[in-house]
C-alpha cells in the first residue's frame, strides 16, 4: 500500500512538471507575439485632389445610312446584263441589271400599232362627224377605244421599263449578290446601296435627361473600328414619343463621314456635353467600398511611436518621413511614426471610367488606401507599397487595345 501510495506522488510530480515545462513555453510564445506588436498590413495609397469634369450623357446606338437599302427587281426574269461591279459608285439613274424582255418588247410593239390605227381611225371618223356622216355614238366609241389602246401601251411599257434595275440615288454599292443567266424571283436581293457621305446614329437616352438636349446640340462618337478617333456631329431628330415600356426617347445624331469611314450598322459610343465643368475630389473606384449602411474609404493617419497619439486626418501636413514612406513603403528607424488606416464614410457622385467623384467625406490632400483594404480594420496598422496602383483611366480602353 505504502507502494502504491509513492508512485501516485511520482506520477502526479511528474505531471506538474510537464505541465510547468508546457505553461512556460505557452508565456514565452505570448511574450514573442505581444513583443512583434499589432501586425501590419500592405496598401497602396493616393493623394485625393480635384479633377474638373465636363457632364456627359452617354449613350450607345447603331449607325445607319442618310439613304440606304437592297436593291432587287419588281418582276421576275433571267439577268440578261449586269452593268456594274461590286464596290462601285454609282450615281442617281444609273442603269445597274437588265432582265431578258424579249416577248415584253414585241408585245408592247404590238400595242403601240393597235393605238396608232385607234388614234387614225378617230381622227377620220372626226372628219366625218363634222361632215355629219357618222353618228356622235360612233365618234365616242372611238374615242374609247384609243384612250384604252393608249392605256395597255402605258401599262406594258411600265412593266418592261421593270425588267431594267436602276440605282434610285446615288451611293456606293455593296457586293453583288446575282449573277448572268440567274433566274431572279420579285424581291430577290441584287446588291446594296449605301449613302455614306452622312451617318446617322440612333440611341435612346432616358426620359428625365430629355431637358438636357436639344436639336442642333454637338454630340463626339467613338467606335471600336477606330478607337483613337473621335467624330464630331450634332443632334438631327428626338423622337416626340416615350416607350412606355422602357421610359426612353430615340434620338438620331448626324455625322459628316467624308472618308467613308463609318458604315452602316456599326456600333458607336455617344457623348453629349451638357452643362458646365464640375470641379470634383476624384478617387479611383477601387478606393471606395460599397455596403449596405454606406459607401467608405480608409485614410492614413499618422500615431507617434513614443506618445501613442494620432495626428488629426484632415488637413494636418504629413511628415517628411511619412510621406517618403507613403511613396516607397514603411518607414524605418525607432523614431518614425506609425501609419494607422482610419475608416470614413464618404458621399459618392459620378463615375467616369475608372474614376469616382466623392462629395463629401475626403477633403483635397487625403490620403486614401486604393487597394488593400479588405484586410483592414479602423486604427490597423499599415505599410504603405505605391509600385503598383489600380487602374485611373477617366476613359479606359479594352487591354487588347
Amino acid at each position: 500500500m505504502q507502494r502504491w501510495r509513492h508512485l501516485i506522488v511520482a506520477v502526479i510530480a511528474l505531471v506538474l512538471v510537464i505541465g510547468g515545462i508546457k505553461g512556460f513555453g505557452v508565456y514565452k510564445m505570448i511574450q514573442g507575439f505581444a513583443a512583434q506588436g499589432q501586425p501590419k498590413f500592405t496598401v497602396s495609397t493616393v493623394r485625393a485632389g480635384f479633377q474638373d469634369w465636363q457632364p456627359t450623357l452617354t449613350a450607345v446606338g447603331s449607325m445607319r445610312a442618310e439613304r440606304g437599302t437592297d436593291l432587287s427587281a419588281e418582276v421576275a426574269g433571267i439577268v440578261e446584263a449586269i452593268q456594274f461591279n461590286s464596290g462601285d459608285d454609282v450615281r442617281a439613274g444609273q442603269v445597274l441589271l437588265q432582265l431578258r424582255s424579249a416577248d415584253e418588247v414585241a408585245h408592247l410593239e404590238s400595242l403601240k400599232a393597235s393605238a396608232a390605227l385607234a388614234e387614225t381611225t378617230y381622227r377620220r371618223d372626226e372628219a366625218q362627224f363634222a361632215a355629219q356622216a357618222i353618228s356622235q355614238a360612233t365618234l365616242d366609241s372611238d374615242a374609247a377605244n384609243l384612250r384604252s389602246t393608249k392605256a395597255q401601251v402605258a401599262e406594258q411599257q411600265a412593266l418592261v421599263d421593270k425588267k431594267i434595275v436602276r440605282a434610285p440615288f446615288t451611293g456606293h454599292l455593296g457586293v453583288r449578290a446575282v449573277d448572268l443567266g440567274q433566274y431572279l424571283s420579285p424581291g430577290t436581293k441584287i446588291v446594296t446601296l449605301q449613302q455614306l457621305d452622312l451617318i446617322y446614329i440612333d440611341f435612346v437616352l432616358r426620359q428625365q435627361d430629355l431637358n438636357q438636349v436639344a436639336v442642333g446640340q454637338n454630340v463626339q462618337a467613338t467606335c471600336d473600328a477606330y478607337p483613337e478617333q473621335r467624330f464630331a456631329g450634332a443632334i438631327a431628330a428626338i423622337d416626340p414619343l416615350v416607350d412606355i415600356n422602357t421610359r426612353n426617347v430615340q434620338v438620331r445624331a448626324a455625322l459628316k463621314n467624308p472618308e467613308h469611314k463609318l458604315l452602316p450598322g456599326m456600333s458607336a459610343t455617344v457623348e453629349i456635353q451638357v452643362g458646365k465643368p464640375q470641379r470634383y475630389i476624384t478617387l479611383p473606384q477601387t478606393a471606395v467600398s460599397y455596403n449596405p449602411y454606406g459607401a467608405t474609404v480608409f485614410l492614413i493617419a499618422t500615431q507617434s511611436g513614443a506618445a501613442g497619439t494620432r495626428d488629426k486626418v484632415k488637413g494636418t501636413p504629413r511628415a517628411e518621413q511619412s510621406s517618403a514612406s507613403a511613396q516607397h513603403g514603411p518607414s524605418s528607424g525607432n523614431n518614425a511614426p506609425n501609419l494607422l488606416a482610419k475608416q470614413v464614410f464618404v458621399t459618392t457622385g459620378a463615375t467616369r471610367g475608372d474614376q469616382v467623384a466623392i462629395l463629401a467625406g475626403v477633403h483635397e490632400g487625403d490620403e486614401v488606401v486604393t487597394s488593400g483594404q479588405m484586410k483592414l480594420k479602423n486604427g490597423a496598422l499599415v505599410t504603405i507599397n505605391n509600385t503598383v496602383q489600380p487602374a485611373s483611366d477617366p476613359n479606359p480602353a479594352p487591354w487588347e487595345q
